[in-house]
């Protein structure tokens, strides 16, 4: 208890009033807003973060603030989406706001998950002109089954064909949906342009009359509550997200849901596994714009990210070491898919990778786990290496990229769904697939999703001659899907999906029907002779990459693998021919991403990947004669 000493009369007698330190924390508490920002990819939500920073003063006028603040990742900011969320704080009037920026894609939807249990409400971004997608049903879905208070922003009202009452009518009906209470379905909205800086109450008021962004923050204050809990009660602070220092290792950031939290104060972990030890705080920092600074202590409500214990990891608990109160551990939703990581073998193995064994391989997953709680592995048991599994494709692919950026070098095969057995039958995953497309195209790809198992379930006419098209397919069958999607739509067209559901396996769908050009010796491709093959189909190599027996280096035009000689030159004789000694003209190769490479593989493939390159090639040691 604090004693505060005043004096009063002539006298100067003294006396003093008892002011205890929970009514301190409880006004400091009650002027916290923790928001998640939640939305399908591409919906504006780390941009709008950006123009929440800008207009709360943190910037000076003059100073040079990068786009995308929050996306601090390469591979973020190259690829124009959130892959991890961040967290972030500004200040509005008196009061300071908590931002979770949250990933858009739905193979990222268990970090989603586990950072709501941060929030006390949540900003659900919508577009303009696309509406509802298949992310936006998955997010506020865990949004209200948190009992988060939405806030509705109708963002990017500055397209030519936005629609936003007929968007508002779509986010309502997705609401009712999902059964939300009626409290609920009385959401309040705002319309904005987070490109351009501003925010509106009415979608037809001028863009003058916009309060920049000053409205959003003040919704927040006004719709989201204050955080609840007691700084009197123990200690109780949930892992939700890990990030790293270079001085201090692993951080564990979450919200105090009760209690208090000091530097080197005795503290103990509730693990995943159950069991409680002893822990010291050695930092505890709390959150300012896209940064952090440290404090001495942190009370209920504010999030803050704690260093000093070594392992940490997602969903353990801070707790008092007398009277340990474990928070429930937070339930993900299962992987879908799953593919081998195993060591190279090909004939350039080591040769521009450091890390190449199979322990260097374990050790960088076993890390990788610690912060990612929707991925997981295990060792194969018929071969070197470790079955990894994930929510998608690109979860997947990202941490591959990761991984060969960091100088690892190792294979990977096919990706794998997930079956499971339920009463003798045997399940397969589902996915909830929404394509936007011209209604030019519409027809080839009703016709390619049905030889992919998809049914469709709806059919509307949308803005501008689009159609969208809503189908339940199976997770199989969108596996290298998009590069063909985008062939048939010249590029127009628009594809999302998050998974729906496990059913009954739907049956044998092909891959890939053409084979491919498999090289016979090892050699140096040739001008000469990829121009001669160019007549047998698609290629994938520049002229001077070094090849080795087995690898692919294009897509054969007809069924089945044909044996190759990229490596063959011209014939040389001492006589000039007229016509004959042109230069040959080659068509631009076809250039795979790894997304592309691991899509295109069959079973009997794999993709090589290392720091300085991407190959492919057929499984084990292969010999070719003839």
């Amino acid at each position: 208890m604090l004693r505060v000493l005043f004096y009063f009369d002539p006298q100067k007698i003294p006396y003093t009033i008892p002011v205890t330190r929970s009514r301190n924390e409880k006004m400091k508490q009650e002027k916290i807003r923790n928001v998640a920002i939640i939305a399908h990819v591409d919906h504006g939500k780390t941009t709008l973060v950006d123009q929440l920073f800008k207009y709360s003063g943190m910037f000076r006028e003059n100073q040079d603030v990068a786009e995308r603040l929050m996306d601090s990742m390469d591979l973020e900011r190259e690829r124009g989406i959130t892959i991890t969320a961040k967290n972030g704080s500004y200040q509005y009037e008196d009061f300071s706001i908590n931002i979770i920026d949250t990933p858009g894609h739905a193979d990222f939807g268990g970090q989603v998950e586990r950072v709501l249990q941060m929030a006390d409400g949540a900003l659900l971004l919508v577009d303009a002109q696309e509406g509802p997608m298949p992310q936006t049903y998955f997010v506020l879905k865990k949004a209200l089954q948190n009992h988060l208070p939405v806030i509705v922003v109708i963002n990017k009202i500055d397209k030519p064909a936005a629609r936003c009452p007929w968007v508002l009518d779509q986010v309502f009906d997705l609401f009712v949906k999902l059964n939300a209470p009626d409290d609920v379905l009385d959401f309040p909205v705002v319309y904005a342009s987070a490109k351009e800086g501003y925010a509106m109450a009415d979608p037809d008021d001028s863009k003058e009359e916009g309060m920049g962004m000053q409205i959003i923050s003040k919704m927040i204050t006004e719709h989201i509550p204050a955080p609840t809990g007691s700084p009197e009660a123990s200690l109780q602070l949930q892992v939700s997200t890990i990030d790293y220092s270079p001085y201090l290792g692993r951080l564990g950031i979450g919200k105090v849901v009760n209690g208090t939290i000091a530097i080197n104060q005795p503290l103990a972990v509730a693990r995943r596994d159950g069991s409680i030890k002893p822990v010291r705080i050695s930092k505890i920092y709390r959150f300012e714009s896209d940064g952090k600074v440290p404090i001495e202590k942190a009370s209920v409500g504010e999030i803050v990210a704690v260093a000093g214990m070594e392992d940490v990891t997602v969903g353990v608990t801070f707790t008092d070491p007398d009277n340990p109160m474990p928070l429930p551990l937070i339930a993900i939703d299962p992987p879908t898919i799953s593919m081998n990581f195993i060591p190279n073998d090909s004939p350039f193995a080591g040769k521009e990778g450091k890390f190449v064994t199979s322990r260097h391989i374990e050790e960088r997953l076993s890390r990788e786990v610690l912060s990612d709680v929707a991925l997981h592995y295990e060792p194969l048991t018929d071969a070197v290496g470790y079955r990894v599994s994930g929510r998608g494709e690109l979860h997947l692919s990202i941490l591959i990229e990761k991984m060969r950026r960091e100088d690892y070098e190792f294979q990977v095969t096919r990706p794998q769904v997930i079956l499971k057995e339920e009463n003798g039958k045997i399940l397969e995953p589902f996915e909830a697939l929404t394509i936007d497309v011209d209604e030019r195209y519409q027809g080839v790809v009703i016709e390619k999703l049905g030889r992919l198992k998809g049914q469709m379930e709806e059919m509307n006419t949308g803005h501008g001659g689009m159609m969208r098209l809503v189908f339940k397919i199976p997770t199989r069958g969108l596996l290298g899907y998009r590069s063909e999607f985008m062939t048939d739509t010249k590029g127009l067209g628009m594809m999302s999906y998050v998974f729906a559901e496990y059913g009954p396996y739907a049956g044998e769908i092909k891959n890939r029907v053409n084979g491919v050009l498999l090289v016979k010796d090892p050699c140096t491709a040739v001008a000469y002779a990829l121009f001669n093959l160019q007549e047998r189909g698609t290629l994938f190599i520049h002229p001077g990459a070094p090849l080795y027996v087995g690898q692919i280096i294009g897509e054969n035009s007809r069924v089945g693998d044909m044996v190759v000689n990229p490596g063959k030159g011209k014939k040389l004789t001492n006589m000039r021919a007229s016509g004959s000694d042109e230069a040959v003209i080659l068509t631009p190769p076809r250039v795979l991403t790894l997304e592309d490479c691991i899509a295109y593989i069959n079973d009997d493939e794999l993709v090589e990947v290392t720091p300085k390159s991407i190959r492919l090639r057929k499984k084990g040691d292969v010999r070719i004669r003839g």
